[in-house]
């Protein structure tokens, strides 16, 4: 009596179970097959162009002017900073002052996820990590901002100031005279 009762459950459980084990779209292993052959391409003669083609490339390459070519630049200069990027930053200047550091990242991440491009948030930033000791990530965000801080000499001058005093401050004296001699040298 017992075993009529549980059958009919345990066919059922057996088939959910199967069906759970063979996913849609059939097995996932493929047999190798022999490989479709490569195209064939008649290299019997090597191509080369007709002396009217020639002449048609060269013809166009004189027409065309020669425009100056400019070495491929990251960025020419830093993205200057939106509003609410500004008022964010004000923010975490005001609670840096406190001594607030975590909530100043806080604010400064957010206003960095608004205006990623600006080299200023990531030297606010990294100055907010030098002040809480963790040195790594305050080299890293400076080093992120002198790679968005373009042609602004100004602003590279206070990353590699910045740079300077974070590497300082982890005993990397060499390194720290090196980003020196950048800030001088701009």
């Amino acid at each position: 009596m017992m075993q009529q009762r549980l059958f009919p459950g345990l066919c059922l459980a057996t088939l959910l179970l199967a069906g759970c084990a063979a996913g849609p779209g059939g097995p996932i292993y493929v047999p190798a097959e022999k490989a479709p052959p490569p195209p064939q391409t008649d290299t019997s003669e090597p191509q080369t162009p007709s002396a009217s083609e020639r002449q048609e490339r060269e013809q166009r390459q004189a027409e065309e002017p020669e425009s100056p070519r400019r070495a491929p630049s990251y960025q020419d200069s830093s993205e200057d900073m939106s509003p609410a990027a500004q008022s964010l930053v004000n923010r975490a200047d005001a609670l840096l002052a406190q001594g607030e550091a975590r909530a100043a990242i806080g604010q400064l991440e957010r206003a960095q996820r608004i205006s990623p491009r600006s080299g200023k948030i990531y030297f606010k930033l990294a100055a907010a990590y030098r002040s809480t000791g963790d040195l790594g990530r305050a080299e890293q965000f400076a080093l992120k901002g002198l790679s968005l801080s373009g042609s602004n000499t100004g602003l590279q001058r206070t990353g590699w100031m910045l740079l300077a005093d974070i590497r300082r401050a982890a005993g990397n004296v060499a390194g720290a005279e090196k980003a020196e001699a950048r800030a001088a040298a701009l």
